[in-house]
């Protein structure tokens, strides 16, 4: 299992694709912004500067990929040293409630967030032992939840699928020391 002193530095990220041949997908950006501008206008909510640096810094970071508040706020205060812990989380909790991104909890005692871009949906496979992730696509699963949806008569909404175990790098053997 993860070590309990595990930080948020310890997750990686390894994007595979399904057999289906698509490659490694990128959210749509430009219609994020759109979806949240819609959100905030509907709910009249404000746009303040450093919500706006918040967002601007998820949106552009190359390492938006699950991201941690500690190290969304690290990323902003090299911008606004000025910004609290509390506006982030507070931004985080509004793209949580808007959909513009997912939280996830992995198990390792942080609460991780990654942009929801539902055209490019993926599936991750989490180690306990490492804490990577390994992202993937998976046309088969996809149908098969269709198929069972149907069954039921059940309307999917949203899913996730998480499978926690061992990498292969950690199944390796442990070269011991001369």
């Amino acid at each position: 299992m993860l070590d309990a002193e595990a930080s948020s530095e310890k997750m990686w990220v390894v994007k595979s694709t399904a057999s289906a041949g698509r490659s490694s997908n990128n959210p749509d950006i430009p219609r994020l912004r759109a979806d949240l501008d819609a959100y905030m206008t509907k709910r009249r909510l404000r746009s303040t500067e450093q919500r706006r640096l918040i967002i601007d810094t998820l949106f552009d970071s190359g390492e938006h990929e699950h991201v941690t508040l500690d190290g969304l706020l690290r990323q902003v205060r090299t911008v606004d040293s000025r910004v609290g812990y509390a506006t982030v989380y507070r931004t985080m909790k509004l793209l949580a409630d808007s959909g513009i991104v997912q939280e996830h909890k992995f198990g390792d005692g942080f609460t991780r967030y990654e942009l929801n871009d539902e055209d490019h949906h993926h599936d991750h496979l989490i180690c306990v032992e490492c804490g990577k992730i390994t992202e993937f696509e998976e046309p088969l699963i996809e149908e098969l939840q269709a198929r069972v949806a149907a069954r039921y008569d059940f309307q999917v909404r949203q899913h996730k699928h998480e499978l926690y175990g061992v990498c292969a790098d950690c199944q390796k053997p442990k070269k011991r020391r001369p």
